[in-house]
């Protein structure tokens, strides 16, 4: 289905200003959104919109059209494969702030919960936050702590009938190492369900909901004995200290009830901060000191919650 925006004072604005899409069309399957995205490279998938509409009305993003993603019903629930969670790219940060989501992945329900007022809550989505990359999304550190992967859907193969599909590491796309093709957009996210302590934090410039300074997503994974932790918003991309991880983990009695002392929580907690927030000259900045005061505060904490459950 196409609809095309009216023309009015209120759709588009002068050369400096933004300019509303000339179309938006509404396909009801993921086969309909591959096929408007490839008949119109220029289009944009949206979800939401929350990021969108603010980049179109400061200016910085000028869609010639929009495939809104709303209606996909496959793509606006979960269902469980072979261990894993198999999420919707569609699911709303409010849906899964719900009590059963949370029973499933209890650190993505927290980052859900945190991601903003009811508003934003019901409209944002999990393949919202993810495409658009923000370094603020809330989402983004839990699902790198958890290595997450990303169904990709795209236009079929030669010869092929139906979208075809790959998987990437959340990583790999947040980090720009893998990029979405031309008719392609995220499909699914696939989360390991590891049944043990996961805990996101964040903190933020005021009291209330609002954009993290800084936020941690840490996982247990007893089956594995590791610890895995992801710092986002003080860098473009969700940081895993994959040292600090496993030095940690090699202190924990996996087989015992996982307690550590003190010391070495603090310790942990300088350390992911020292990875993350690197000194960036001599003297070193105030504002550096701080955001690695609160990494480390966020990594000490977590890690505690996680190994107190």
């Amino acid at each position: 289905m196409t609809t095309h925006a009216p023309h009015s004072p209120h759709s588009s604005q002068g050369p400096q200003g933004p300019r509303a899409a000339q179309s938006v069309t509404l396909p009801t399957s993921l086969d309909e959104a591959v096929a408007a995205l490839t008949a119109m490279p220029a289009a944009v998938p949206v979800a939401g919109g929350t990021d969108l509409m603010a980049a179109v009305n400061t200016g910085l993003l000028r869609p010639a059209a929009l495939v809104g993603l709303g209606r996909i019903n496959e793509i606006r629930g979960w269902q469980y494969q072979d261990g894993h969670a198999l999420l919707g790219a569609g699911l709303t940060h409010a849906r899964m702030g719900r009590p059963d989501f949370a029973a499933l992945i209890p650190a993505l329900a927290a980052a859900a919960r945190a991601a903003g007022p009811p508003q934003i809550r019901n409209a944002g989505t999990l393949g919202g936050n993810i495409a658009t990359a923000a370094p603020t999304g809330d989402a983004l550190p839990v699902l790198a702590a958890l290595e997450a992967v990303l169904i990709i859907v795209g236009p079929p193969a030669l010869g092929d009938s139906g979208v075809s599909r790959r998987e990437i590491p959340v990583s790999h796309l947040l980090a720009g190492r893998e990029m979405l093709r031309p008719g392609e957009l995220i499909g699914f996210v696939r989360v390991p369900l590891l049944h043990a302590p996961q805990v996101f934090l964040k903190a933020t410039g005021r009291t209330g909901p609002g954009r993290a300074v800084a936020s941690a997503g840490l996982v247990l994974d007893p089956a594995r004995r590791g610890v895995r932790c992801a710092i986002g918003a003080v860098a473009p991309m969700p940081l895993r200290p994959l040292e600090a991880e496993q030095w940690v983990a090699s202190l924990i009695d996996w087989d015992g009830d996982r307690s550590l002392a003190p010391e070495a929580l603090e310790a942990f907690g300088e350390y992911v901060a020292a990875a993350c927030v690197p000194d960036q000259g001599e003297p070193v900045a105030a504002g550096v000191l701080h955001l690695r005061r609160t990494v480390a505060v966020l990594a000490r904490r977590a890690l505690g919650r996680a190994l107190s459950t």
